[in-house]
């Protein structure tokens, strides 16, 4: 089996094992060569084509982090949420300006679990509709930090593909110095900073809008993005309330993102320690006989890369027995590698 089909089946599993579908399919594809070369070709439609070059692997696979869905939710969350305690406006006290912006208002400072107790429920169904909405707000928020924590594993997941492929070619010490990436400190530096302006622009706002003092402004805006909403300071004019809508919500998932790309940072030690541990352990003959999946005395590539994997965490037994599974039924002559034959044998 050559390198290029290891790199494959490398980044097949890694990608997410759980789906085995996607792994048969995989499998279906594949037609090993054995003419005594190590090259790699899968028919496509008729087509022969040539493996995906390994750069071009690297570069599909960085880690995003994508909020575009969760914005799509938090956008129809307070559409309904506005309208419902729009329409409840009566059965809310407090200090009031115009209806449907305060109950936007109160929609964000519900969701972002601020509460500053200038507009509260006043009635048994505005007390349960609060309830609900608080909880749905903080599943929402809950959401977004499961985002964040996809992006940290599939990053993590991507470093070790990269590092085991690229250790046949490249020695360990270019290995690190290669694959050491300062994408995560940049963003990290980017969030922080969009946060000292968000900081800084919502002191200044409430100085010279809602009329603090200084330290009662810089006050209020830390137990905003805190969510800590003592309820002592707060925004009271229309203005204000326009403005705290878009800023309460940019500042407090701003302060996660800074959360997200911190761990993402102080990970990055941890990635590269795991990453020159794994490649640098010796292989036993213990390991030889735990990494002989099919039990033939020998180790292929493939049965070597998934040991590593097994080894890093990354997969687990069950996953490898599955997988095996299926790659048995499709091997409908039993003769260890899958053919087009096998394949439409296995569909009849």
């Amino acid at each position: 089996m050559g390198s290029d089909e290891t790199q494959r089946l490398l980044l097949s599993e890694t990608r997410d094992h759980s789906h085995v579908n996607e792994k048969s399919d995989l499998l279906q594809r594949r037609r090993t060569r054995r003419g005594g070369t190590s090259d790699t070709e899968i028919e496509q439609n008729g087509d022969l084509q040539t493996p995906l070059h390994p750069q071009s692997i690297y570069e599909t696979q960085e880690a995003e982090l994508n909020f575009k869905p969760v914005l799509f939710y938090l956008a129809a969350y307070l559409g309904t949420g506005t309208l419902c305690f729009f329409l409840a406006s009566y059965q809310i006290q407090g200090i009031k300006t115009y209806g449907f912006l305060d109950a936007l208002y109160f929609c964000v400072v519900t969701m972002t679990t601020v509460g500053y107790g200038d507009l509260v429920p006043n009635s048994t169904i505005a007390k349960l509709l609060a309830c609900l909405y608080v909880f749905t707000g903080m599943a929402l928020g809950g959401l977004i930090l499961s985002k964040a924590a996809d992006y940290i594993v599939e990053k993590q997941e991507v470093y070790l593909v990269k590092a085991i492929c690229k250790a046949e070619k490249l020695g360990l010490e270019e290995v690190s110095k290669e694959l050491v990436t300062k994408k995560s400190k940049y963003k990290f530096l980017l969030s922080i900073s969009t946060f000292v302006v968000l900081m800084i622009t919502g002191t200044v706002f409430l100085y010279f809008v809602e009329k603090l003092d200084f330290v009662d402004a810089f006050y209020c805006v830390c137990s905003t993005v805190t969510t800590l909403g003592y309820g002592d300071k707060s925004f009271s004019t229309p203005i204000g309330r326009t403005f705290a809508v878009f800023w309460i919500l940019s500042s407090t998932i701003c302060l996660a993102q800074c959360f997200a790309y911190l761990t993402d940072f102080y990970t990055e030690d941890r990635q590269r320690s795991l990453a020159k541990m794994v490649l640098t352990r010796k292989f036993s003959p213990r390991d030889l006989e735990a990494a002989d999946l099919d039990g033939d005395k020998a180790v292929s590539a493939a049965e070597f890369v998934l040991y590593k994997l097994k080894e890093m965490g990354k997969i687990n037994q069950e996953d490898v027995i599955a997988v095996m599974e299926i790659f048995r039924k499709l091997d409908y002559d039993q003769s260890g590698t899958l053919t087009e034959a096998d394949f439409r044998n296995s569909q009849v």
